[in-house]
Formats: structure tokens, sequence, C-alpha cells
């Protein structure tokens, strides 16, 4: 999709400085949202768990995905390296990642989820930020899980494959690949990726599903001055 490209440029003007140090189980892990606002969002003996989309950020790269999308390379294009260290952005979402820095919370990656899919069973609450490429262990892991928070839409949309001894992913189904008609990846029954375009958030509302929540905007733009919605996020 054209729109998709230009939120692959949006994504260098959203990227924003490195701050704080958090809580964390996995390796590699590189924040770049400003975190200056602080939020209460801690609920005591609640076990929260964010999952950074490294894979998403991998897609979205130079020589990657889209370039492939838009006929600017070949299948090459569809096996990317995964990045060391997972860079917040606009493409991965990650506006409300800085806010959450000092609170009580875990952060995970996709590849922490695909090597052992069971350690989800820790939290008591999930929360995705722009996981929109994940592998099939991980979707399986994320899905059975009773309390998910989609913040974002467009999660969990393509399905990938790693080669862990190349440290590379490779698309193997979803948006428009290998047909075009094919879309989510997943065949998802809870796909909202007609929400992804919705940026603006006025009217927003999370709506219930069979394991947990979505959000019907990308609140990337508008979720740090909206304490509002982190709350309710909190609260569900």
């Amino acid at each position: 999709m054209k729109k998709k490209i230009i939120l692959l440029c949006a994504s260098t003007i959203f990227l924003l400085a490195t701050l704080a140090t958090i809580d964390k189980e996995s390796s590699g892990f590189q924040n770049t949202i400003n975190a200056s606002r602080s939020v209460n969002l801690h609920i005591h003996g609640y076990r929260t768990v964010v999952i950074l989309p490294i894979f998403t950020q991998a897609a979205y790269g130079p020589h990657g995905f889209y370039w492939f999308y838009e006929k600017n390379c070949g299948p090459t294009c569809l096996t990317v390296p995964i990045p060391k260290n997972f860079t917040a952005s606009y493409v991965t979402g990650g506006g409300m990642d800085g806010i959450l820095l000092n609170q009580n919370f875990t952060y995970l990656t996709d590849l922490d989820i695909d090597r052992n899919p069971n350690i989800l069973t820790k939290y008591d609450k999930i929360i995705l930020l722009h996981n929109e490429y994940v592998t099939q262990s991980e979707f399986d892991a994320i899905v059975h899980h009773p309390h998910v928070i989609y913040m974002y839409p467009n999660a969990l949309y393509a399905k990938v494959s790693i080669d862990y001894s190349k440290n590379t992913i490779t698309l193997v189904k979803g948006h428009g690949y290998p047909q075009k008609s094919i879309h989510d990846g997943f065949e998802w029954r809870f796909d909202n990726s007609r929400y992804e375009y919705n940026t603006a958030c006025k009217d927003w509302s999370f709506y219930k599903i069979e394991n947990g929540y979505m959000l019907d905007c990308y609140p990337q733009l508008v979720i740090q001055n909206n304490n509002l919605m982190l709350e309710k996020m909190i609260l569900l």
C-alpha cells in the first residue's frame, strides 16, 4: 500500500531521543522515545509485558519488504536481517513506550516470544504495539493468552519465518504475498487493519474481542497527550 510507504518515511521524522533504562528480560533494547511525561500506570502485583515489534522494524528497513511491495526489488528483499537493537518509531508503534518507561512493566521482543512462547504465561497482561509481522509460534502464543491489549491496529497481520543461523526473517504469507488476494497472512477473524489509517483518534474506543481489547485507531501521534487513553489501557 502506498500509505505504508508514507508510514515508512514518517518513521524517520518520529524517531526521538534515547532515554532511561527499563525493566526488561530481553537483550538489545534501545528505546528512542522521549519519556519526559510521567504517568502513574503502576498496579502493584500485576505482571504486564510489552512486546517490542523488532520483526516489523526489520520489514520496514532498507532493501526490505516494502521495497518488494513497491517493485523496487525482487524476492531477495523478502529476507531481511533482524536488527541487533529495537528502536521505537512511527511504523513500529511506541509513542506510548516512552511514557511507560518508568512503570513496573517488562519488555520482550518478538524474538523472545518465538524462542519461548510459554514465557507469556508468566504475565497477567500483554500489550502489543504495531507488531505487524510475527511468526506462527508468536501468533499462537499471543492469541491464546487471555488478556491482550492491542494498542495498534494491523497487529498480527503477516506471517514470517526465522533463520536463526543467519539472523534473518523471511515473509511467508500476507500483505499481498504470495498471491495478491492474500491480505491477513493468518486469516485471523479479529484483524482490525481497517483502523490503521485513523491517526487522529477522534472518538476513539477500546472494543472487546475474545482474548482482550483492541483500540480503533493508530495512536502514535496522540497518545503522549492523552492520559485518558493510557489510563483506560491499564484499567482494562
